[in-house]
């Protein structure tokens, strides 16, 4: 058995299928969406966290399908860009506001501390070949 402990971690880190698992089973339509959020998703954490290399396998794919979920959880509004609706109807009346309104893909401060993206680091470069050191 090989040991994933030691692997460098390949982008886009999760899949449809992985996404499934954790959340439910996804329409053709959703699946198309998700596919390209994952690869958008992989790319947030690999330009914000430096670090993520040293981030575990199973780590990244949480984080990723956790951010995905969050993105195609947002209402469609036909392209508007609402952050809150209300609605009444005689004496009774409902107002949500979204948390992600546009389907953003974000990492929240727990998935950054996973990542290792809020700690500072010492780092020197080496200037006989160019190579960054932790």
């Amino acid at each position: 058995m090989a040991d994933i402990t030691n692997q460098t971690p390949v982008p886009p880190f999760a899949t449809v299928a992985d996404l499934e698992d954790r959340w439910h089973a996804l329409t053709p339509e959703e699946a198309g969406k998700a596919e390209k959020k994952i690869g958008d998703a992989a790319d947030v954490i690999i330009s914000t966290c430096p670090y993520w290399r040293e981030a575990r396998p199973g780590t990244l794919r949480r984080i990723v399908c956790a951010m995905v979920q969050r993105a195609l959880s947002a209402p469609d509004y036909g392209g508007a860009d609402v952050t809150q609706a209300s609605q009444t109807v005689g004496q009774v009346s409902l107002g949500l506001t979204y948390s992600n309104p546009a389907g953003d893909l974000y990492l929240t401060k727990w998935e950054r501390k996973a990542l290792g993206c809020t700690a500072t680091r010492f780092w020197s470069i080496d200037l006989s070949n160019g190579e960054a050191t932790v």
